[in-house]
């Protein structure tokens, strides 16, 4: 017998191998109707997996929010099983779940699928949801599952990827078998809400020497409401698009010359170093100093950090006669060794440094996406030195200065614990069990909650992931806090300890935007490119009624606001006034200025701002104040 522990605390014993189905129509056959997937332990399970020990138990039903992603995975393999009825010689890659939806890759050989045919597939999909099927999870041996998957090349590769005697899951609804960890949703009935996306290439495991198959992505919510309005932001999000926008507002753009590397127009580098200006002001503020170190650096200081044997292939190097040099992927190691400069005392830790540091990644060609994916970027990078009785109060103060930064560009976030990768680690489990709790206590007693991320920590140490939500309900990682306790012994970091022995600190890897250019994508589509005032590159443009009468007195209000740290352009283009002013709306300028014979006469200004069809007259001296008061407290009207 096992013991089972409900969310009441009420305890009841079960056979050894009884499934969460089971448990759930032993307190009622319409709660078992109702539920769709189980957490055991904090860990989701089919329903119908047998339970084997004692734990606690949550029986989650139709309408919970938070397992998107199972709904989603279970989609996938709805759409698998679609095309091998529509498609019988199909072979599938992967269709994992991701942010928002799901996908699958499938090779269909000489048959090319387009968006004409996604209808069709959604049709033979809302059949299979229509009868009902049963979703069940099997476990094979190695050879089991080869056998079933011998007509899938791709299916093989992964099978014979893994270890001889390794018990393998696979799962079936219907006549289609799909290999997969699970978990899934019990029944196709719970998948109704769904809809095709878009299809795309991909090549297979993302290696462009490899064979090419189809990309099709889809959505799936547990009710239709949410599905039309996920639908609705979708179409919002075409318009917000920031690779769409930063052509208009003419931010960046990028060359045949350098794939994946952003070059930065006039407005888009304004943009940026006003971002820049605030996370150093702000980070000098809070203790940090703020320091550079090189690009690249020879191939046994990342040999020694361990990055050269877990992310060599998406390095770049350079042979010099010297020996090989690697371009840095990453600012941690160029941190530790401007803290080996010298030998330091407890009393200065906690060290805070700061680095704005340039970072180049090898990301495969399909893969670049505008800002938000690219081989070069600027990772907004911390490294703090302290003591392990340290860990709290320093963790407390990153979460405290994320709470502010987030809250300057009104976006929300959630925090997950990101846990020790299964092997992909170093350092003994000992130290990372401490330094995952050490995370989770510091987490909790700021008093923000916590999801856990099993497997996907750092390979040398735990952290906390930031999941900012933005204005499209649009969630993006961004924030990180790293706990490691491994590099820093890597390195012989040390410090005078109180009682005059030498000692090895810990060391936190933290980013708050996580990259300047993602982050600047980020929040373009956060704001459909009308930035606040402090931020936008260009603040107020001024337009004279007429050049020869207004001109001059233009001139003069461009000189006071220029004066006054305002960036301000004057259009006195040959154009009608009615264009000029529409197009500073399309430009997404904050302050439109329409000076005439008034404005003149009483030395004002009248003033549009951007979004409003209202005007305003003022005296210069109080518009300028009124500027300089929406600047400095960053606010976001």
């Amino acid at each position: 017998m096992i013991k089972i522990t409900f969310p009441d605390l009420s305890v009841k014993e079960f056979e050894n191998g009884v499934t969460a189905n089971q448990i759930a129509t032993s307190i009622s056959p319409s709660l078992a109707k109702k539920c769709f997937i189980a957490k055991l332990n904090d860990e989701l399970i089919d329903l119908n997996s047998p339970i084997l020990h004692n734990g606690k138990i949550e029986l989650i039903t139709g309408g919970t929010s938070g397992y998107e992603s199972v709904l989603n995975h279970s989609c996938a393999h709805l759409l698998a099983q679609a095309i091998r009825e529509l498609y019988p010689n199909a072979m599938f890659g992967v269709g994992p779940a991701i942010e928002e939806g799901f996908y699958y890759d499938i090779d269909l050989g000489d048959v090319k699928i387009t968006e004409e045919d996604l209808p069709k597939i959604e049709k033979k999909m809302q059949a299979l949801v229509a009868a009902a099927e049963p979703i069940v999870r099997k476990e094979v041996s190695k050879a089991e599952a080869l056998e079933m998957f011998k007509n899938d090349v791709y299916k093989e590769e992964l099978i014979n990827e893994l270890e001889d005697g390794v018990v393998i899951s696979v799962y079936q609804q219907g006549n289609f078998c799909d290999l997969c960890r699970g978990p899934h949703v019990a029944n196709t009935k719970w998948l109704k809400n769904f809809k095709l996306l878009s299809v795309s290439g991909a090549y297979w495991r993302g290696d462009a020497k490899k064979a090419q198959l189809q990309r099709i992505y889809g959505t799936c919510f547990m009710n239709e409401e949410e599905l039309k309005q996920h639908l609705v932001d979708l179409e919002e999000r075409k318009k917000r698009d920031h690779r769409k926008l930063g052509k208009e507002l003419e931010l960046f753009m990028f060359s045949e010359y350098g794939p994946g590397l952003a070059f930065w127009l006039p407005n888009g580098y304004t943009l940026r170093r006003t971002l820049e200006d605030f996370w150093i002001k702000l980070h000098k503020e809070r203790g940090y100093m703020v320091i550079n170190t090189p690009i690249m650096l020879n191939r046994q200081l990342w040999e020694t950090s361990g990055h050269w044997d877990h992310y060599k292939d998406d390095m770049f190097t350079v042979e010099v006669e010297d020996g090989t040099y690697a371009i840095k992927p990453m600012n941690c190691p160029g941190a530790i060794l401007v803290y080996n400069n010298s030998l330091h005392s407890y009393k200065e830790l906690p060290l805070r440094y700061a680095e704005l540091g340039n970072v180049h990644r090898y990301e495969a060609s399909g893969a670049l996406n505008g800002l938000f994916r690219v081989r070069g970027f600027t990772q907004d990078d911390a490294h703090t030195m302290i003591t392990e009785d340290q860990i709290g109060e320093e963790v407390a103060n990153i979460i405290s200065l994320y709470d502010y930064v987030y809250s300057v560009f009104g976006l929300n976030y959630s925090i997950e614990l990101s846990t020790r990768p299964e092997d992909n680690y170093i350092g003994s489990i000992e130290v990372w069990d401490k330094a995952e709790e050490d995370l989770k206590k510091a987490c909790l007693a700021t008093g923000h909650d916590f999801k856990i991320n099993p497997g996907d920590g750092a390979f040398y140490g735990p952290k906390l992931d930031f999941k900012l939500r933005d204005s499209m309900n649009r969630i993006w990682q961004c924030g990180t806090v790293q706990l490691d306790m491994q590099l820093p012994g890597r390195f012989n970091c040390k410090y005078i300890a109180e009682d005059g022995s030498k000692k090895t600190p810990v060391m936190i890897h933290r980013a708050c935007f996580g990259s300047i250019e993602r982050f600047i994508g980020i929040i373009t589509e956060h704001f459909a490119g009308a930035f606040p005032l402090w931020l936008a590159p260009k603040q107020v443009t001024i337009i004279p009624v007429n050049n020869d009468a207004h001109l001059a007195y233009a001139r003069g209000i461009e000189e006071i606001l220029t004066n006054a740290g305002i960036r301000v352009s004057i259009d006195n283009r040959e154009e009608k006034l009615n264009y000029k002013i529409r197009e500073t709306q399309v430009k997404k300028i904050p302050y439109t200025l329409v000076l005439g014979d008034q404005e003149k006469a009483n030395n004002s200004v009248t003033y549009r701002h951007h979004g409003s069809n209202q005007s305003f007259n003022m005296p210069i001296d109080d518009f300028v104040n009124m500027l300089k008061d929406e600047i400095a407290t960053l606010a976001r009207k």
